[in-house]
């Protein structure tokens, strides 16, 4: 797991790198692409982690056999994962319910999901995998009909389904799709294994026995109609994902499930196995470097594939210390997609701080000055190693807040939020109301954050939220985009459903 959380496969970074190749590929998508690049490259050293949220791990194991264990299998497992995340700079993510409404963190990212099958044999064959909570929420569960399934109808189900994914996941995505399954649980289980390639090898037709196979020609056709949404990778352009994955398993007659799910930009799985000869585990790359090719920001200033011009590339610098008002006048004459660079102070609060802010305000309490004065940043660190004044620190899913925005900019804060992922519409409608302003940070890229952005961090109220808690940083340089404007503009409504 330790691997996972820093290192990429080889071919995933070189998709990456050859986004910055592609003459159709937007500014947008390579400024995205390389700055993964980097994160990566920073990565790799073994110190920060590639994302903050380092995950539920996820543990699949086939036994074979001949296989001789002591029964204790998922104790161990389990033993290992505890290892990795209390003696690594890697994130506490799980939560423990108790009671139906009270949580605390278990303080070791257990448990995990741990999956173990028998199977023919004399190996033990392993899949790691860190999944976190952006991703694993955009995967989907549809109970269609027998109706879906033709060309015209299933193509149309796609285009409106696939753009609901949005950005806030971090795209390029590795796409997975899902048609058929004896039963829900097996449709999704196939959608994640699928996302993580550990399904390439099935056969390409299928058989009157009911065996499932990759459908490549959609595959192809469902890739071309994600590359013309215009989303992109994040901010606009093509590469809304690196390539797809569509499986097709038998059904029930009266069912027809359709499964869509995602890995990241943070795609992080390993194979492993164990047998007669050792314990082998899959080689992820160490040196990115080979995959940075000289490539300067003056070059990626192109016009995007409809001819449309390219985001302005000027970048906008904010003092974050200067007062709201004054911010916010500053953003208020640049236009959506406008790159900002900000240096300053942020206030870090995500969802159990704003639900607890919210209960100051039905209190009759107010807001605290702090969400009032400075601008909010949603996000969540992992642990600070040793000599660095951060660890790992991008940003969350900024659609988990919207319920809160309308509220707290009516009691004057939250009047600059920066985060990742597209909003709803209500957000755009506050931000309009109130003179707001939704700022999105390119997710994913935690750790080259960590290193060259975040200067300091500390703790600002509930200690005992841990990664939950209020967090006071002072940032430089801090990259971003205006998404959302007091204008009522939303640069992601061109491409995506309210």
């Amino acid at each position: 797991m330790v691997d996972v959380a820093h290192l990429l496969r080889p071919a995933h970074l070189q998709q990456l790198s050859n986004i910055l190749k592609d003459p159709e590929a937007t500014e947008n998508d390579k400024f995205v692409a390389l700055e993964l690049l980097k994160n990566a490259h920073i990565a790799a050293e073994k110190v920060l982690p590639s994302c903050q949220d380092t995950g539920t791990a996820i543990i699949s194991g086939k036994r074979g056999q001949y296989v001789l264990t002591d029964g204790e299998d998922e104790s161990h497992l389990s033993r290992g994962v505890y290892d990795t995340y209390t003696g690594t700079n890697l994130r506490y993510s799980q939560t423990a319910p108790l009671d139906m409404y009270k949580e605390v963190n278990t303080k070791t990212n257990l448990p995990a999901q741990i999956d173990l099958y028998a199977t023919a044999g004399n190996e033990y064959h392993f899949q790691f995998v860190a999944k976190g909570g952006g991703s694993a929420n955009k995967t989907f569960l549809y109970q269609q009909t027998k109706s879906l399934l033709n060309p015209k109808s299933l193509m149309k189900f796609m285009e409106d389904n696939i753009k609901t994914i949005g950005t806030s996941a971090c795209p390029p995505y590795h796409l997975a799709i899902v048609i058929g399954g004896l039963s829900a649980e097996l449709t999704l289980k196939t959608v994640k294994m699928a996302s993580t390639k550990y399904y390439d090898n099935l056969p390409t037709s299928g058989n009157e026995h009911g065996r499932a196979f990759r459908d490549l020609q959609l595959e192809e056709e469902i890739l071309k109609l994600t590359q013309n949404m215009g989303i992109g990778a994040q901010f606009g352009g093509k590469y809304f994902c690196h390539d797809l994955r569509v499986i097709r398993l038998p059904r029930h007659g009266a069912s027809c499930p359709v499964g869509i799910g995602v890995s990241c930009s943070a795609d992080r799985q390993a194979k492993a196995k164990i047998t007669k000869d050792g314990v082998f585990l899959e080689q992820l790359e160490t040196d990115v470097f080979k995959y940075l090719p000289e490539v300067t920001e003056d070059n990626m200033k192109i016009q995007n594939r409809k001819g449309d011009p390219a985001p302005p590339s000027e970048v906008i610098k904010v003092d974050l210390n200067q007062p709201m008002s004054e911010m916010r006048a500053l953003l208020s004459k640049y236009p959506v997609t406008t790159r900002l660079s900000l240096s300053g102070t942020l206030v870090v609060a995500r969802d159990i701080a704003h639900a607890k802010l919210l209960e100051r305000i039905e209190a009759g309490q107010g807001l605290p000055d702090y969400i009032k004065n400075h601008p909010v940043y949603y996000a969540g660190p992992a642990k600070t190693p040793e000599g660095h004044a951060s660890g790992s620190f991008g940003p969350t899913t900024a659609g988990r807040m919207d319920s809160y925005v309308d509220k707290f900019q009516e009691h004057g804060g939250s009047l600059i939020m920066l985060a990742k992922g597209n909003r709803s519409r209500a957000v755009t409608n506050a931000c309009k109301k109130y003179g707001g302003f939704y700022l999105g940070s390119i997710g994913g890229p935690a750790a080259i954050l960590a290193q060259n952005n975040i200067k300091k961090v500390e703790v600002l109220e509930y200690p005992e939220l841990g990664m939950e808690a209020v967090w006071k940083i002072e940032v430089e340089d801090f990259p971003a985009f205006i998404v959302v404007d007091d204008k009522g503009n939303d640069f992601f409504s061109r491409w995506l459903p309210n």
